[in-house]
């Protein structure tokens, strides 16, 4: 088959299924956007990024944006088609950026799948779940219907599409849910692994290894989406508890899902100002954004790691630390609950009970008797699961192949 991949960044969740097509004998080749820098094996083209429109908030705003992304990647595929001669069987495109919007007007016959990540909901997901940050109300909610449109575009046209996993897909109406199939992006288990000789280095030249008592908290961004605001007021207490506990996060200064706050240039800034006075931040190390093998390392030597998520998309940092062997405290919610379970394989606590995170940490830190048990269930949770060479991948490539005409 000829395969058309389609992500502004490009490779993101197909990092493992497009080589591994290509391998299989498969005609490869992606579409990405210009400006996407991350290499890969397979062949690539690019199409132009979206100059930013200046247009004013209303409710359009993010339909006209995503669909001019949309006919931006049609306009890169009419060139493939016109120039080059380019017809693929199938293509599969993330649907989030709206670049799969037009694809059926250049290659009417081929096959379209999509990677459904998420449709926004008006209740009983992030929209109104954290008052303190996001209100809810009536404009929360007409806004949330109204940047969901392409994405329910995308999936009507598509012939099927994907979800990483049941609560993910479980947010599409039950009209659409049908034509979704759930299948997690995998986790490299033999690289993700613990490893009780790995070292992590601290930017003032120390050196934190397995047996040290390490706190650990990884997110995109540092924000509300992942809890950053609970997980911060909970240090004054854990470190006044544990005085040789080190408290290591790894996460960028910016918003990913939620938006900056509006008394401050960024929630790092706001929660240090919070909290200013009750924090030793001489053992708080704030690491940014880091390379992959530092962040694997970081895994593989902490005592707890913490996840705090909305009801929203789970990270892929969950299933790695989890991989990893780590005891994990992460919140009591949807996402969550569909790979932790309490007192099995890892510890939930509500995600506004600020006591109970504490305690919780705290009990983790200072040596749970379950936490050998623990470690090893959430690890075996993802080789029975989500193993990307075991169960994702080959499931993945089948589902693929399964719609060869």
């Amino acid at each position: 088959m000829k395969i058309l991949f389609v992500h502004q960044n490009f490779p993101a969740q197909f990092l493992h299924l497009a080589p591994a097509l290509a391998a299989r004998g498969h005609d490869v080749l992606a579409l990405t956007d210009q400006g996407n820098t991350r290499n890969s094996s397979v062949r690539t083209v690019r199409y132009k990024t979206p100059e930013k429109l200046d247009l004013p908030p209303l409710l359009g705003r993010t339909y006209s944006e995503m669909a001019e992304r949309g006919w931006l990647a049609a306009r890169g595929c009419r060139a493939l088609r016109d120039r080059h001669d380019y017809t693929p069987d199938l293509i599969f495109g993330h649907s989030g950026w709206g670049e799969t919007l037009f694809l059926r007007e250049i290659w009417p016959d081929a096959k379209l799948l999509v990677y459904a990540e998420l449709l926004y909901r008006t209740r009983g997901h992030d929209v109104g779940f954290d008052p303190e940050i996001s209100p809810d109300g009536d404009q929360a909610r007409v806004a949330t219907v109204a940047r969901s449109a392409h994405l329910i575009q995308g999936l009507v046209q598509a012939d099927a599409g994907l979800a990483p996993t049941r609560y993910q897909a479980d947010s599409f109406p039950p009209e659409l849910r049908g034509k979704l199939t759930v299948i997690h992006d995998g986790i490299d288990t033999q690289k993700v692994r613990p490893d009780p000789q790995a070292v992590f280095a601290l930017p003032d030249g120390r050196k934190l290894r397995a047996g040290d008592e390490v706190l650990s908290y990884v997110s995109r961004s540092l924000e509300p989406y992942r809890g950053f605001h609970r997980f911060m007021r909970a240090l004054p207490a854990v470190l006044r508890a544990r005085p040789q506990a080190q408290v290591v996060l790894v996460g960028g200064d910016g918003a990913s899902y939620g938006g900056l706050p509006k008394d401050a240039p960024g929630w790092k800034d706001k929660l240090l100002a919070e909290l200013d006075g009750s924090l030793d931040l001489s053992r708080i190390h704030f690491m940014g954004r880091v390379p992959y093998p530092q962040y694997l390392a970081l895994l593989q030597i902490a005592s707890v790691h913490c996840y705090l998520t909305y009801p929203f998309v789970l990270s892929w940092s969950l299933t790695e630390a989890m991989a990893a062997g780590c005891y994990v405290v992460a919140s009591d919610t949807e996402p969550v609950r569909e790979l932790i379970r309490d007192g099995e394989n890892g510890r939930l606590v509500p995600f506004f009970d600020q006591p109970a995170l504490e305690a919780a940490l705290i009990r983790g830190l200072e040596g749970d008797p379950q936490a050998a048990r623990l470690r090893a269930a959430a690890r075996e949770t993802i080789l029975d699961g989500y193993d990307l060479h075991r169960h994702s991948l080959p499931r993945l490539v089948d589902w693929v192949e399964s719609f060869a005409s």
